[in-house]
Order: structure tokens, then sequence, then C-alpha cells
């Protein structure tokens, strides 16, 4: 090849390639490489013009993929030719695009490697500052105002430059070249500590001690960090988690633990590679890891259960605290149960008062509550028997937000189609927007069962609405017509008189998985969870759905079971159990001998009064319902203080039962024959199942051997539901598929049979991912319409 031979292109590249150094990043690759031309931000990613010989262009191409800085995510690189135009040097230059923007403003990400060393470093200027930051770290999302990500648009536009960071921030060289949230102890945000009364206590360096002196006399102490307070109290402390346990009004649910270092996460906890270099990532979720033997930690912590939410410091702030108090701490979402997390100081001394005992907080305003993300991983089996590691987004938050989601490769789904704005359901809340074939998500707004919550809810759809300069052309909403984010979509919908698109659950249970894996046609939809509404007043729960983007039909279910009492049966599996029995024997349910269920004469009777009259009493084809019956029959949980309790305590139980190897274990039977709904053309009846499972309380079985048998016989089933479906693409879905035993039998056994199977990765199978699906059913239905 020619080496002398000139040559321009024009690059084109699309992810999360602003605010990250990439623009710095590409200049100095240009520069070392001796070629010439510019670089610019774009409404989608970044433009690049490059010229010189064609080896050199060559490997410029090769290495802007291949060097890209590690915060940063190249999705797109599209190339042509251009004319030479023999300039000189190589510049960075302004965006002067106009119109609708794709979002690519980078997550909220932890302390990076070189930032932490200046932290540590008595001769550096930012020795100790809890708020310095750069390119590659530091807060984005949570101080981000507008488009574009400029420090004008951010809550660092009241802090001021002083020379030296200006110098820093202009310095194309420089690695805090337009690091919008540059700042140093001479003009950036400073940290304090405050008693109940909102009166400053100490500052700087005196906060900091002050602060750790009381957690470390065991008191609760609020830290304002990236995205919000958070709760934190010493995790060794029985008495003091209790406290916060009964001040927070969350009596069982676990806490996450912090760890100072990954050293002393391992002595807590075990630690395959996989889940330390989540630990380790730029994102910093928590990630759920399982305990260590003679772990030295409060019981209250995480009550019965074997597994940590584990994570490391993810701010210079955590960091200098977790350095001084080298303990583990609970550090939890600072608001009480059921509210969205508390942003602002002054909120903070109204709604977590009574909670904490001090704040700890700086004066960096906050633009939006962002909690910490959770991630698990599930392992599986791939090609060939070899075993595989899949990462598994339980709630979507700080270091995952806002990173688009690209549903399609289709160049006919361009920025023309939408936007689209899809409101979610009820529990697990998140909205999103479709533009074209991007997705983007809000972060993890929770339950929207008070009125602060709605507050948060709406806030959130006028912020992304803001930020992508957007007003949607159609709304999608859940079909349940009672839901608060329902009720939402139809006002708004109504008051921009747009297209309102209902979409069923757990058809958008499916679709978010398919739009994660860019799946286009059909699949079989294995839907599992709690509860969705399936129209005329049933409540589903244990579906499988023939499924496209377009359309679904329910191919399978459950066999239906009334829920004595309605949604106090989620509170009370005891009522899921006495359905059940009921279906199974009818009136014999009133004196079945089962010591393990701990329910009186008096409860069996007003429940088969509900039960034997329907008053009150839905009928459910719910699989967590289901796993529910079998936490009460079994002992396991009688009362379920959080959702997915008593399915929790049966996958626990089954995995301690599970030693001699569960793939081998013969599971419970269940039987698939006709339905007798019409549109349905079969149902899996657990009554088989239940029967042998109650046999074998009678025999004293070990209710860890009855659970492993449970999670067994039910992945056996999807096998025969699965080839009576035949179709070659299995999805599962739905927040029972949060249970990492059950995704991995059924997988495994689906896999065995030679299906293909996708699950979750990008967004959780629970509803926190109804949005995305909401929204790619939304985007189909308006394309059929048009």
């Amino acid at each position: 090849m020619n080496e002398t031979l000139v040559q321009r292109i024009q690059v084109e590249v699309e992810g999360t390639v602003q605010g990250v150094g990439f623009r710095p990043f590409i200049y100095r690759l240009a520069s070392e490489l001796g070629l010439t031309g510019w670089i610019k931000n774009t409404r989608n990613g970044v433009a690049i013009e490059i010229e010189g010989s064609v080896p050199l262009v060559e490997a410029f191409l090769q290495r802007l993929r291949s060097d890209a800085p590690a915060s940063a995510s190249v999705e797109v690189i599209s190339t042509s030719a251009i004319p030479a135009l023999d300039d000189e040097s190589f510049s960075i230059g302004q965006c002067t695009e106009s119109g609708q923007r794709a979002l690519v403003i980078p997550p909220d990400l932890a302390t990076c490697a070189d930032c932490l060393r200046e932290l540590n470093d008595p001769h550096d200027r930012r020795f100790r500052y809890p708020f310095l930051t750069c390119t590659q770290c530091g807060p984005r999302y949570s101080l981000l105002t507008a488009i574009p990500y400029e420090r004008s648009n951010t809550t660092m536009t009241g802090f001021d430059l002083c020379s030296t960071c200006h110098s820093e921030y202009s310095t194309e060289s420089d690695r805090r070249f337009h690091a919008e949230p540059i700042a140093c102890p001479d003009c950036g945000p400073h940290l304090s500590l405050w008693n109940m009364l909102g009166q400053e206590v100490a500052d700087g360096e005196e906060a900091l001690s002050q602060a750790s002196a009381l957690l470390g006399e065991g008191l609760i102490v609020a830290v304002k960090g990236l995205g919000g307070f958070q709760l934190w109290v010493d995790a060794k402390s029985e008495k003091a988690v209790r406290r916060l346990r009964d001040r927070k009004r969350r009596s069982e649910k676990p806490f996450a633990v912090l760890f100072s270092s990954i050293e002393m996460a391992r002595s807590y906890c075990q630690l395959p590679s996989d889940e330390e270099a989540l630990l380790c990532s730029p994102q910093t979720p928590i990630v759920l890891l399982r305990k260590q033997r003679d772990v030295v930690l409060a019981d209250a912590v995480a009550p019965d259960n074997p597994y940590l939410g584990v994570m490391l410091p993810a701010t210079p702030l955590h960091h200098l605290l977790m350095g001084t108090l080298q303990r583990p701490m609970v550090a939890t979402s600072g608001n009480r149960s059921e509210e969205p997390i508390v942003t602002d100081e002054r909120e903070a001394l109204v709604r977590l008062q009574g909670i904490a005992d001090a704040l700890l907080l700086h004066d960096r305003p906050i633009a939006r509550p962002i909690d910490d993300s959770v991630v698990m991983v599930v392992g599986g089996m791939g090609e060939a028997g070899k075993s595989t590691a899949d990462v598994m987004v339980l709630r979507r938050a700080r270091g995952y937000v806002p990173q688009a989601i690209r549903w399609s490769d289709d160049p006919t789904n361009d920025d023309s189609q939408g936007p689209i704005l899809a409101v979610g359901g009820h529990l697990k809340n998140t909205v999103a927007v479709l533009t074209g074939n991007r997705v983007v998500l809000s972060q993890h707004l929770g339950d929207l069962s008070t009125v602060e919550a709605d507050r948060a809810f709406r806030q959130a759809i006028e912020d992304l609405q803001r930020l992508l300069q957007v007003t949607p052309q159609a709304i999608a909403c859940d079909l349940h017509p009672d839901y608060r984010s329902t009720a939402f979509a139809r006002e708004l919908a109504a008051t921009l008189s747009v297209p309102l698109v209902s979409v069923q659950h757990h058809h958008a249970h499916v679709a978010s998985c398919m739009a994660e894996h860019k799946l286009d046609g059909e699949v079989l939809g294995i839907a599992w969870d709690g509860a969705g509404y399936g129209g005329a007043g049933q409540v589903w729960g244990g579906e499988l759905l023939i499924a496209s983007y377009r359309q679904f039909s329910r191919v399978a279910h459950l066999r239906p079971f009334r829920l004595p009492g309605g949604e106090a049966a989620m509170r009370e599996p005891n009522r899921s159990a006495a359905a059940v029995l009921w279906e199974l024997m009818g009136e014999e349910m009133l004196k079945l001998p089962l010591p393990s269920w701990e329910v009186t004469d008096n409860q069996r009777t007003q429940w088969a009064s509900l039960l034997r009259s329907g008053f009150a009493s839905p009928w459910t084809t719910s699989m967590g319902r289901l796993f529910d019956a079998v936490a009460s029959f079994t002992g396991l949980c009688s009362h379920a203080s959080f959702e997915g309790q008593a399915a929790m305590a049966v996958q626990f139980a089954a995995e301690r039962g599970a030693d001699e190897g569960i793939m081998s274990m013969e599971g419970y039977p269940m039987n698939v024959g006709p339905s007798d709904s019409p549109d349905t053309r079969w149902m899996a009846d657990w009554r088989p199942m239940i029967s042998a499972l109650l046999d074998d309380l009678r025999r004293g079985i070990n209710p860890a051997k009855i659970a492993a048998r449970f999670h067994a016989g039910l992945a056996a089933a999807t096998v025969g539901l699965a080839q009576e479906a035949g179709l070659p693409r299995v999805v599962l879905t739905g927040g029972c598929f949060q249970n990492r035993l059950l995704l991995s039998l059924v997988r495994q056994r689906l896999e065995k049979a030679r299906f293909t199977v996708y699950s979750h990765a990008l967004v959780p199978p629970n509803d926190g991912g109804l949005s995305l699906g909401q929204a790619v059913v939304a985007a189909n239905h308006l394309d059929d319409v048009q």
C-alpha cells in the first residue's frame, strides 16, 4: 500500500461519547498519529473528519474503538470518504446542530483511579477534597439541568472556576478538559454537618471527623451523595440497625452494606471474579453476593437471607468516610419506606426528621433523585455445556441511566418515529421516551403508592421531555385502568390530543426483553410474576404468550385460583395457600391436618366463606402467588412485609435443598392439558404438584428438599409447554425470574431441549422494565395505524 496516499474520512460516532473525555482522547490520538482534521459534538454523538496517509487513518479508526475511554460507550461508527482539504492541524470544534436530540450524556460514574490517587496524595491541591472529578468520573446526570451538557446547564453553574481550574478546563491535552463538574477546594462545593434543627455544627474536615464519630457511636447519619441522601449506620451493631429499621418503618427488607475496599468485601462475602468486576466497575452498583459462613454482621441487616447487597465507595466523600471508619456500614436510601429518596437538605430536615440523628451534606444541588443500582450475576449453561455468567439488573439507576437502549438496527426506525412516552406500571416504576431506534429510560422511581411518589413520577416525565426536547406524539401505559400511571397517561393524552396505547402487562414484559436483544418476529414469552391485569377483571401472572411487538396470543397459563381478600393475599401468603387447597379439595380444606401450615380454624372458616361465595376473591393465574402458597405450606413465610419476601424464602430453601444436584432431581409433576378459557390453548395444572408436595410434608420431608423439588418441577414443566408452543426462541421475563435458581434451571432445561433462550440484562425482569416494553409495542402499533 502506498503510504504517501492521503485520504480524508468523515466519521460519525453514536453512543455515550459526550462528557467522558472522548473529544480530548480523539485530539490526542490524532496528534500522536500526525493526522489533521477536527471533531465536534453532534445531537447523536460526535462527528470527526480525519486526514492523513491511508495506514495512519486505518490505525486511527481501529484505535478509536479499542482505545476509547473506559467510561465511553461506542455503539455505532459510520465512515465515508470525502475530498482532502490539506489542513494543517487537528482541532476541537463546537456543536452547531439543532433539532431533536438523542440523550448522549453519560451516567454518574464512580471515582476513577487517577482521581483516587489525587485524593490520597498530600502534595496534590485536591488532597482529601470530597468533590474532585474529571472527564472519566463523577456526577453527570444527577447535576444536568439542560442539554447540551455544558457547565452552564448543570447545578455547578453557581460555582465560578478559579484560574487554575479554568486552565485545566480549557487545555485540550488536560484530563480535565471540559470536565463540566470540575472543582477544587478554592472554587467548588464544601462539606458541612448539620444537626436535625438545621444548625451547622461543623464544616470541612471537622464535619467528616464528627460524622465518623457519630457513626462510630451507633447513631444514624444521613449522607448527601450523588443522587440523594443515604442513611448510614454501623452494620455490625444490632441495636443501631434495628433502630434504623424502626425509624424507617422497614421491618425486614434487606439493607445494602457499604465496604471500604474489595478486600473487606471478600472477608464477608463469596466474591467470584464476575461479581468483583461489577463491584469495581465505573457503575459501582449494589451487587448481590452470598455471605461467607460465620459473618459478623448484625442479623437485622438481611434477616433470614443468605445474600448481602454489597457496594464499594462511589464518590470521594464515600472514600473519605470509609477510610476513617474502616468497618462495614449500612447505606440505604434516604427516605421513609414507600417514599422517594430525599435530595435537598431543607427537605431532609422534614422528611428524615425522626430517622436521622445528623446530616452530612454539601452545597452542590442535585438535579434529580437517583438511587443506587442493584445487579446480580446469574449462572447458566452455554454452548457445549460450558458454564456462563450473565449480569441481571434488578434496579436500574445510578451508573446506568440515562444510557439509551437501542432496540432495533432497522434503518427505517429513524428519528421520524415517535417520540413516544411510556409511563410504566405501579410498582418499581420507570418511565421512558422512544425516539427512532433508541429508548431512554428514567431512573428507578419506586412504587407509586404515595403522594410524594406520584409527584416524583410526574417530575421525571417533565424532566425527560425537557432534556430530550420532545413533546410526545403518543402515550403508552399499562392496561390496568386504576394505576396512577394509567390515569396520568389518560390525562396527558387528552391534553396533548395524541393517541393513548394501552399495553397488556405481560406483553410489555416480553417486549422489553425482546427489545434488549433486538429480536424481531414472534417468540414464546414465559412471563411469571405476582400480578398483571389481563382484562375483564382477570389477574394474570403465570403466562405463556406467543408474542411479537405488534400483538400477542395467550397460548397457556397456570390453572386459575381465587385470591381471598384480593390484595390482602399479597401480604399474607396463607391466603394463597387456602385458595390453592380450596381448588384442590374444596370443603376438606377446613379440616386438613397440616402442622406446618400456621393458620387458625377461624382463618380457615373466614377464607372458606370468601372462596365459597367468590366475594372479594378475584381469579388469578399468578405464579408469584403459587410461590406464596408453597412458602405458607412449608412454614417458610406466613406474612410478607415486602414484595417477593415469601418467594425469596422458597428460593433460599431450595438452594439449601439442592445439594445433590437439582438438575437431576425429580420435580413435582405439573400436568399440561386443554384450557377452559376460549382464547387459550393449554393450561398448566399445578394440582398434582401441590398434592405431591403435601404428601412430602406429611411424611416429614425437609422443607428445603420440598422447595427444591418445586423448582425442579416448574423447570420441567416449561420444557413441555415450550415444545407444545413450537417456537425456537423463548423469552423469560417477569418478577419471578429475579429468582436466580429458577432462572438458571429453566434456562438450562430449555437449552438442553435445543431452544434459544433470552433473559434480561439491560433492564429489570420486574416491573422496572415495563416502560421499555410499552414503548416498543406502542411504536409498532402506531406503525400499523399509520
